[in-house]
Parts: structure tokens; sequence; C-alpha cells
């Protein structure tokens, strides 16, 4: 049985601020031991739960966050940067189910503790079919395009709501409740890393009743911006078409093209976000 892990930082019980998961910070080693051990705690469940084999994409700032030699179950290990796929890099058909450990919310809706959708800096908001989306649901896309289940998310309280209507019925750690988009009630770190490897042994139990991200297709993925000229050079990009001044919409009947295309959105408007 084998399970891809997505592994991004800001949704670690303890980690409250960017200086904490800046790699350029004092804090950030203290901070990247605390994933470190999220993240194995995530794939020792789910060896009790029977998973056999891992691959870890490691998804966050430069994507070189964790130690290889520390991962838990000889978990190979996939990080780095430009990588065509992003956050999901390496997942395929062969995997059986996908988690997401230490994701954080959207800017949209209640607030979440350093809540951003791919680049603070340019995007606003993201909805999916209609609905507030954040990097989970858009990283559930290409799961749905292989046929695989996303099982676990790890995190504060909304981006466990948030990935609900997307994935219905998955299993969910949260270890910490946001106060704020710069504080949080965070579990003691044992406690959190137990809550995660109870809730993978669970989810990965549970497999055969598991199924694919519940998205409709074709998908609709509507981004607004954070002024217009960001809108404007997203359309430059082939079937980004404006709704408003800073607001586009990508419409695909496959979901990892579709994927692609965000992502590519994401990578040109950061040339010009403030």
């Amino acid at each position: 049985m084998k399970i891809f892990v997505s592994s991004d930082m800001e949704g670690t019980a303890g980690v409250v601020d960017w200086s904490q998961c800046r790699p350029s910070e004092p804090e950030y080693a203290y901070y990247r031991g605390l994933l470190q051990e999220e993240v194995n705690a995530a794939i020792e469940g789910a060896a009790a739960g029977g998973a056999t084999r891992f691959l870890v994409n490691d998804s966050h700032s430069k994507m070189a966050n964790l130690r290889p030699d520390a991962l838990a179950g000889r978990a190979r290990y996939l990080s780095g940067r430009h990588k065509p796929l992003y956050m999901m890099q390496g997942l395929d058909a062969s995997f059986d189910g996908v988690f997401f450990v230490s994701y954080h919310g959207s800017m949209a809706g209640t607030p979440a503790t350093l809540s951003h959708t791919y680049n603070p800096q340019a995007i606003s908001e993201v909805r999916l079919g209609g609905v507030v989306a954040g990097e989970s649901a858009i990283n559930a896309l290409v799961a749905l395009g292989h046929g695989v289940p996303v099982l676990l998310i790890t995190g504060d309280d909304t981006t466990a709501a948030e990935i609900e209507p997307f994935c219905p019925g998955i299993r969910s750690a949260v270890v910490k409740s946001s106060v704020s988009r710069f504080a949080a009630d965070s579990l003691h770190p044992v406690e959190a890393r137990e809550l995660i490897h109870e809730a993978a042994r669970d989810a990965v139990r549970a497999l055969p009743q598991a199924a694919p991200p519940r998205i409709t297709l074709p998908a609709t993925l509507t981004v607004r911006f954070r002024n217009p000229d960001l809108a404007e050079m997203a359309t430059w990009i082939a079937d980004v078409g404006r709704i408003d001044p800073v607001t586009v919409r990508l419409t695909d009947d496959d979901p990892i093209r579709l994927y692609r295309r965000f992502v590519t959105v994401v990578l040109l408007t950061r040339g010009i976000a403030e």
C-alpha cells in the first residue's frame, strides 16, 4: 500500500509567524524539527494501519525543509523547486491514498493562521466550483485526475473545514485552533503527533470506503488578485478569461491540466507581485 504525502509547514502545531517557517530566520531550525516530527507521525500512523511504502513531496518554500535520513518508514523524499506539478509532484495512479500534512487555510472567510493561497502577495481568493478553496482543494484536483482518494489532512480547524466539501469523509487531525492570522491555540507537540498518528492509522484502515475527491467536471477555478495588473497578466495564458478587473476564470474537463494552468498563473504573476 502506497501513500503520497504532501507536506507544507504553516499548519504545524506552534507555528504562528512567518519567521518560524522561513529558512533565512533563526527560529526556523526549531520549527523545522516540529514539522519533521508531524510528518513522521503521519507516516508511522499509516504504517500502523497497513501502509508499506511512502513518498514525501516537500511542498513548503524552497521545498527542502525535511531531513531525508530522519524520515520514518524509509520514505522516498521528493524535494526542491521548479517541479511541474508543484505540491503534488510525484503522485500517480499507483498510489492508494494522499496525505496533506501541516496544511493551512485560505485567506477567505474565517481567519486561519498564516492563511494564504499559493502567493499571498498576488492572490486574494480562489474558488473551485463557486466554493472557497484553499491549497488543499486545489491540490485535490491532481488526486482526482489520478483517481486517488485524499485520506488525511493536518493543520488548524479552518483548514480541516475548508477541505470537507471537496473530500467528504476525509480524516482530519486538528492540531491548533486559529485565533487570528498570527495567533493560534496549539496542542502540545507530543499530543499533536499522537493525534496525527491516530488519524493517519484510521484513515488507512478505512481506505476500502474512501473515494477520489468529489469535484464535478468540467471544473472551474476563479482567482481574485490583489490588483488589476496581476489579473491582466494572468490572461496572457491560454484559456484564462477575465471576469472583472481583478478576477479571472479557468475551466477544464481535465483536472490535472486545470491544476497546471493554475500553477502557471501563480508563477507568472509572481513576476510583478509587490
